[in-house]
């Protein structure tokens, strides 16, 4: 039993770590390192295994979607991007990775940009960015017309929140702390 809900793996980039021994099938062996103890002291505020009643509504068409790009993917399978892509691999969910340079990850084509997804009114956008870039991507996905986000905590910041409030898009979107690599199963068993 975690003693602290800080200790739940976290999906932000300061305690990637976490994930490091991880089996993201099994979610076994989750730990913190001791010298991460502090950083995770200090992010207590989120809480990445729970989620409110209206974020469970927003998980649950988020997931049923049929098709999933995960922006800030990462060829480094250490790093959170990486985990969420081959968390999508591992339940045979379409994916597509959205990476700058990288031309394959995880053995599979990237697009460099979301304008280039082929249906992105019906595919639901994984977010592992820096909050200035996840600005940028949700005003082009906006335009686009994307049905459903989910921004995994340490993507967002201030402005972030305050664009989703005042752009209407607080029903199409997971954030605020909820991982999906802890709660996407769970989500999805209620499908």
């Amino acid at each position: 039993m975690l003693k602290h809900r800080a200790t739940v793996p976290t999906c932000f980039r300061a305690l990637n770590s976490i994930y490091t021994n991880c089996d993201i099938r099994t979610k076994s062996q989750w730990h913190v390192p001791a010298r991460l103890t502090r950083r995770a002291m200090s992010l207590a505020h989120y809480n990445f295994g729970a989620m409110t009643d209206a974020q469970k509504v927003v998980g649950k068409a988020f997931l049923k979607k049929s098709t999933f790009a995960v922006v800030g993917a990462s060829k480094d399978q250490m790093k959170v991007g990486n985990k969420v892509l081959r968390w999508y691999q591992a339940r045979g969910l379409d994916v597509i990775p959205v990476h700058p340079k990288e031309p394959e990850l995880e053995g599979l084509k990237t697009i460099t940009e979301i304008s280039q997804l082929s249906s992105p009114s019906t595919t639901a956008l994984s977010i592992i960015t820096p909050p200035q870039i996840t600005l940028l991507v949700l005003e082009k996905a906006k335009e686009l017309n994307v049905p459903s986000y989910w921004i995994q905590a340490g993507a967002e910041d201030e402005t972030v929140l305050k664009y989703i409030e005042e752009n209407g898009l607080s029903d199409r979107v997971v954030c605020g702390g909820p991982c999906i690599l802890v709660l996407g199963d769970g989500i999805r068993s209620h499908l």
